[in-house]
């Protein structure tokens, strides 16, 4: 349940990030901010899996699980990465 919460953040994040840019500096800029999200959100989850997998016991819980603990350890540089990326103004 934790995890389809954060895959609709993403889904939103994405939709948020592309409308931003589409709207700004055009669709091509649209889509290359999905491929950032997309790439961020890949290379993050596998790094993250991997030290989720060290800190954690498979035998604690049936619905936290490593996937769990890896997505949410990601989204804690996402969301930094995100807010300055995509979200502040450059003035």
């Amino acid at each position: 349940m934790i995890e389809i919460f954060i895959f609709y953040l993403h889904i939103i994040g994405s939709i948020y990030a592309f409308t931003k840019n589409w709207q700004s500096k055009g669709i091509s800029e649209g889509f290359l901010s999905i491929g950032v999200i997309a790439l961020f959100f890949t290379i993050g989850w596998a790094l993250t899996g991997t030290i989720a997998r060290l800190i954690y016991n498979d035998n604690l819980n049936i619905y936290f699980n490593t996937d769990t603990l890896s997505l949410i350890l990601l989204v804690i540089p996402e969301s930094i990465f995100y807010f300055y990326f995509f979200i502040k103004d450059k003035n």
